[in-house]
């Protein structure tokens, strides 16, 4: 009986995938091909894309544009008619030479029933913003990002009915915003930066109260930041930095319920931080910095339990710290108070004792001895450069184990940089403008991590010769310029593969250039002037094509100086006050000046 029952279940399964099949294969054979008027308007897309290596659009074939084999191409299933049309650039390994080179063609209008249009990163599209896409009635998605399009925003962009998202981010657009974007009253994304927009921000955004997302940053816009920006209760997101805006911080924007990331850095702001800030209640991000704000930071900052992210560098605030912040901002891991009217003495017990991953308190007018942070192993970011600190630096980082970056430049250390110990996961140390003295050998050692790119320990008194770079090493900038280093270039410095920056200069580095800095490929800026350089320019520098700089000036340096791009392309500066370098851009070599040596 138990039996008969399986029998049966099994019956009725196989009797119900027959059937499934069999209607799946009637809608298959049902669904219409393409509109011939959407693929038509396609493939008039694809003639004015002439070089695509990201080879997508090589898919795009045959009569049926919706049968699946078109890439980034999608339809409604019952009317044929093409919905979704999605070009985005492969970024999973970020490889720059993948792109589209063409202009968007007036087609693009043409598809009546698009609701979603992107094309995304393709680098090299440029040319307008075609006006025909104005007649797409349902599009509610247009993101036209990381391309090269110029001109204006068009202006009948304002008539797209269904429109919720609009991103234009990082082109080169230029001129006003048109007021007619303020006709989107459903709008919920608005992503304009990046481009070369300028004129105010326009009045009709009043309108768009709906708005989740605002993103206007890396711009040219001047005028007052609008009131009416308050009125967005639904606003989460907000960047308007890296413009021109100017005047006070309007008291409606701390009315926003929702709001988690507010910036408005690198603008020309004045006026006070409002105290009325308390009621961001939602905010987890707050940059101001690089503007013109003054007074006292408010005490009702403290009141942010969501902070865990304060920039309020590079304005004119002053002393004193609000009190309420010894207990305040629960959620606080990076703040950033450098270059302010602040004079600190000490850094502060609330910082010190604190979790904290970024502590950046240049120019406050710290001084003694570097501070103990009782809780060193959270640090990734340490900025205290530009103070008055003169001890403390033997056993500074010995805790530190997670620090990627520290800036004590600029104040009066006195340590043997031969003793330095560097954390193993540090990538740029700047210890420049300090009291150092003694060998290079702490930093350039056999320990030296991998991790290390940035090193800039100028401006100090250190001593002895430049080490051996053995293999493996990933030294991007490498600066020890204004020093008394003494000895020969190794010619082991080709083993730092990666270098775009090296500055040697103001030293008492002897010998002769070794040929093999012509096999750092990336270098980009060099600098080996007023030292005791001996011998010719080597030839193998013209290798270096991505040099944009070179200083050879003030050394003993002789013979012509290698005829090709780029080192005869530098000013005669360049090579002034040298014993008898010649050859363009210095005077032309006469006999057998040349090879002199």
């Amino acid at each position: 009986m138990q039996n008969l029952s399986w029998v049966l279940k099994l019956l009725l399964i196989l009797s119900f995938l027959d059937h499934f099949s069999e209607t799946l294969i009637q809608a298959r054979t049902l669904a219409p091909t393409c509109s011939p008027a959407d693929r038509a308007a396609l493939l008039s897309f694809k003639a004015k894309i002439v070089e695509d290596t990201t080879e997508t659009l090589s898919s795009w074939i045959g009569t049926d544009c919706c049968g699946g084999g078109w890439e980034g191409v999608d339809c409604d299933q019952a009317t044929g008619r093409v919905t979704s049309l999605i070009l985005q650039r492969p970024t999973s390994d970020g490889d720059s030479a993948l792109y589209m080179k063409g202009t968007l063609s007036l087609s693009l209008g043409s598809l009546k029933f698009l609701e979603i249009l992107i094309i995304s990163g393709m680098k090299l599209i440029t040319g307008r913003i075609p006006e025909s896409i104005s007649n797409l009635a349902h599009l509610s998605q247009l993101v036209l990002e990381n391309n090269s399009l110029l001109g204006t925003i068009p202006t009948s962009l304002g008539l797209l009915p269904s429109l919720k998202t609009l991103v234009l981010q990082e082109n080169r657009l230029a001129g006003d915003i048109p007021s007619s974007l303020g006709n989107l009253n459903g709008l919920l994304q608005l992503n304009l930066a990046g481009n070369y927009l300028s004129g105010p921000i326009p009045p009709t955004f009043r309108n768009l109260k709906g708005l989740q997302f605002l993103d206007l940053g890396h711009n040219l816009l001047s005028g007052f930041i609008p009131y009416f920006v308050g009125q967005f209760q639904n606003l989460t997101y907000m960047d308007l930095s890296y413009n021109k805006l100017s005047g006070s911080i309007p008291t409606s924007l701390c009315s926003l319920p929702s709001l988690t990331d507010m910036s408005l850095g690198n603008n020309q702001l004045t006026g006070t931080i409002p105290d009325q800030i308390s009621g961001l209640r939602s905010l987890a991000s707050l940059s101001l910095g690089n503007n013109g704000l003054v007074g006292h930071i408010p005490e009702s900052l403290a009141d942010l339990e969501n902070l865990w992210y304060l920039n309020l560098s590079r304005n004119g605030l002053s002393n004193p710290l609000p009190s309420s912040l010894v207990k305040g901002i629960p959620s606080l891991l990076s703040i950033d108070l450098s270059y302010n009217n602040l004079s600190l003495g000490i850094v502060p017990e609330w910082i010190r004792s604190r979790e904290l991953s970024a502590v950046h308190l240049a120019g406050c007018n710290l001084a003694g001895t570097l501070p103990n942070f009782t809780k060193p192993s959270s640090l990734t970011s340490l900025d205290l450069s530009h103070n008055h600190f003169t001890g403390g630096l033997a056993n500074f980082f010995t805790r530190m184990r997670n620090l990627h970056s520290a800036k004590l430049s600029n104040n009066q250390l006195k340590h043997d940089a031969s003793m330095i110990m560097l954390p193993g996961v540090l990538s740029s140390i700047d210890l420049s403008s300090n009291q150092l003295f003694g060998s290079i050998s702490g930093i350039f050692g056999n320990h030296t991590s991998s991790f290390l790119e940035n090193v800039d320990i100028s401006k100090n008194a250190i001593s002895g010769t430049i080490p051996e770079f053995r293999e493996g090493l990933n030294f991007k900038v490498l600066n020890i310029g204004s020093n008394k280093i003494e000895g020969h270039i190794p010619t082991s410095i080709s083993n730092l593969v990666r270098l775009l920056r090296v500055d040697m200069s103001r030293n008492r580095i002897t010998g002769t250039i070794p040929a093999s800095l012509g096999l750092l490929v990336k270098l980009q800026w060099m600098d080996l002037s007023i030292n005791r350089l001996t011998g010719k320019i080597p030839d193998g520098l013209l290798a270096l094509r991505n040099l944009r700089h070179a200083s050879f000036r003030a050394n003993g340096l002789c013979g012509e100086i290698p005829q090709g791009r780029p080192l005869n392309m530098f000013p005669a500066a360049a090579y002034a006050h040298n014993n008898c370098l010649c050859g363009k851009p210095m005077p032309p070599c006469r006999g057998k000046e040349a090879g002199k040596i």
